[in-house]
């Protein structure tokens, strides 16, 4: 009998052990269109990718440290966020008002929780309202002034609208350009050393937006989804498209359901499916097993990853 319990023991002790010896992994994007070599100045793409290195760096150091996914997800967006090189918090694109409005969320791949918000205008960070609703609120997604609302009970930092205006967005709005300019955004999938997979994703929308429009970037299921069982994704693109397709839970849906690997399911729905209706645009993933996946049917997308040997890519163009 003796001898049995300390075989249980064992076995509960490996199990706990294996439960915490996964590597941990990262991908982040920060949008995709027609983004083309010699479109950006050698200084700015020189930006670009110093400030991607950055981000998947802090959070990569999170999950070493033994942090949670949805920890490193929110501390990797807060920076990209604070940048004025992309389409979301600072660097966020106007609309057709001259305002600019945010959209973020958020999902735990280990417990399916998750939280959205759209439309606020003073939330610093948008990342870290997605992450107080997910775990602060009994609601999922909050809008415009509610939103805000709940934001100030949580104490999140709040700024003027001017904190978000750069000169690069009001000369995007004024020339309407097309589509390479319209939308973009910022995301982070990632999974931590107990194997539990995150996404998250942050916008501004899309240039000259009008009606109160939301794009799927704070849609759970469209724009953002994860589940341990599968895979963690966050997309970018033409948001329109991606809320038809229901493109984040689709990739999912399929491994789950029809036993496709990660890279057959994202290939799927991002060359076949999508651009059947249309769409452009991209994603990046991570499965179970901690593969990544950063696929899009357009010229580039700003992205970077750790994968679970410590391999860092950072990338913009088509390779």
């Amino acid at each position: 009998m003796r001898f049995f319990y300390i075989l249980i023991l064992l076995i509960f002790f490996n199990c706990q052990e294996n439960k915490t010896n996964n590597q941990p992994v990262i991908a982040i994007h920060g949008g995709a269109g027609i983004i083309l070599k010699g479109d950006l100045s050698v200084e700015k793409e020189k930006l670009i990718r110093e400030k991607l290195d950055e981000a998947i760096s802090h959070g990569y150091e999170i999950l070493k440290s033994s942090g949670s996914s949805t920890d490193a997800i929110v501390e990797t967006i807060k920076i990209l966020e604070d940048s004025p090189l992309f389409n979301a918090g600072r660097g966020a694109v106007f609309t057709s008002q001259g305002t600019i409005e945010h959209d973020a969320s958020i999902m735990n791949g280990e417990d399916l929780n998750a939280g959205a918000s759209t439309g606020t205008m003073h939330i610093k960070n948008p990342i870290t309202l997605a992450h107080s609703i997910m775990t602060n609120s009994e609601h999922v997604f909050l809008s415009r002034e509610g939103a805000e609302e709940f934001g100030k009970l949580e104490n999140l930092e709040m700024v003027e609208q001017e904190y978000f205006f750069t000169d690069f967005r009001l000369n995007q709005l004024k020339k309407e350009q097309n589509s390479s300019s319209k939308f973009g955004t910022v995301g982070c999938v990632a999974m931590d050393k107990n194997g539990n997979l995150a996404a998250g994703t942050s916008t501004g929308g899309m240039t000259n937006k009008k009606w109160g429009r939301i794009g799927d970037s704070p849609i759970i299921g469209a724009g953002t989804y994860a589940n341990n069982k599968t895979c963690a994704i966050s997309c970018t693109g033409s948001g329109e498209y991606f809320m038809r397709s229901v493109v984040a839970y689709d990739v999912s849906a399929l491994m789950e359901y029809k036993n496709k690997s990660l890279k057959e399911a994202v290939s799927h729905v991002i060359h076949k499916k999508l651009p059947s209706i249309g769409g452009d645009g991209g994603l990046i993933a991570i499965d179970k097993n901690g593969n990544i996946e950063m696929a899009f049917n357009t010229p580039g997308m700003y992205r970077a990853s750790i994968d679970k040997n410590g391999k860092k890519n950072i990338a913009i163009y088509f390779e």
